[in-house]
């Protein structure tokens, strides 16, 4: 299961009722948070969240509503006694920015480690039991989504096993990991388990332009959360400007894409009631939802 919360649904600056666009997702107890606007560690602990199970933070870029809460959030996790390693991703600049930003936090008990991502060729990477992979989106500045999945291994089939001389004793250890040996032989995963299976995504993404490149990052996801900015037709222009998405755009990626759900977040501050422009992305995309702060799911295993 993989668990998505939107802590802020809002884009630019925070409102009273509506933090800064950012989510967490949770798997096994790991945490991976996406973005880290003003106020962000102040969403996750309405959210019930806390700081020290996040083992990365992806950035989406360096506008200040995405950026922001990082020293605040990284001195609350020192001064809960972190020790552990933290991954922070992103577009190239990223370790300027961040440094930049921590100078008003200055020592922190912890390591951080970064991954600052080409858009040109970004490759896939781990964290938090979860894969990544970014890829590029159309902003003012580098800018990247991330499709997000939770693997999930084949099924055990003791039939297998024993048809392949597998030793019993090596039957759990090839559920975890790719091979053992036993005797001089060798054994593989592929002797006791059936191909992996098809597991749980989400791709995230704001701040763009539609593109091929989110298209096939949604393809086939089980939730995309898509930028929202404007919502009215007559602001069309101005997101073709600011290189923001309309709701209807977005709906028309995510049944393009094939996405089983599809969540509304990062609204313009002057868009106080997306729901007034729900009806025309629904007549595209009928699962369309507009995020609200701390909306939550839990996504299953989907059998095939």
């Amino acid at each position: 299961m993989l668990k998505v919360v939107l802590l802020g649904t809002g884009g630019m600056m925070p409102l009273p009722d509506r933090a800064l666009a950012s989510a967490m997702l949770e798997a096994n107890g790991r945490r991976l948070l996406i973005d880290c606007g003003e106020g962000t560690q102040v969403r996750i602990r309405a959210c019930g969240m806390g700081f020290k199970a996040i083992d990365g933070v992806l950035i989406t870029h360096f506008h200040g509503d995405h950026v922001s809460g990082l020293p605040g959030l990284l001195m609350s996790m020192g001064n809960q006694g972190r020790e552990a390693p933290l991954l922070i991703a992103g577009p190239p600049g990223l370790v300027h920015v961040v440094n930049s930003l921590r100078v008003i936090a200055p020592e922190l008990p912890f390591e951080i480690m970064f991954n600052e991502i080409d858009p040109a060729s970004p490759p896939p990477f781990a964290c938090a039991g979860l894969e990544i992979a970014p890829f590029a989106l159309r902003h003012g500045m580098p800018c990247l989504g991330y499709r997000i999945t939770l693997n999930r291994p084949g099924k055990f089939l003791p039939e297998q096993a024993r048809a392949n001389g597998v030793p019993l004793r090596l039957w759990s250890v090839l559920q975890k990991q790719p091979s053992a040996e036993w005797e001089g032989v060798n054994y593989t995963r592929e002797m006791v388990l059936t191909p992996p299976r098809r597991g749980i995504r989400v791709t995230y993404a704001t701040d763009t332009r539609p593109t091929d490149s989110l298209l096939s990052a949604a393809e086939g996801c089980d939730l995309l959360i898509a930028e929202a900015m404007f919502g009215d037709p007559d602001k069309l222009e101005r997101a073709r400007e600011s290189g923001h998405m309309m709701m209807t755009e977005a709906a028309r990626i995510a049944r393009d894409a094939g996405a089983e759900r599809l969540w509304f977040t990062h609204y313009s501050p002057a868009m106080p009631e997306p729901g007034l422009w729900l009806d025309a992305a629904r007549a595209i995309f009928p699962a369309a939802e507009p995020g609200e702060d701390g909306m939550q799911i839990d996504l299953p295993y989907v059998e095939e």
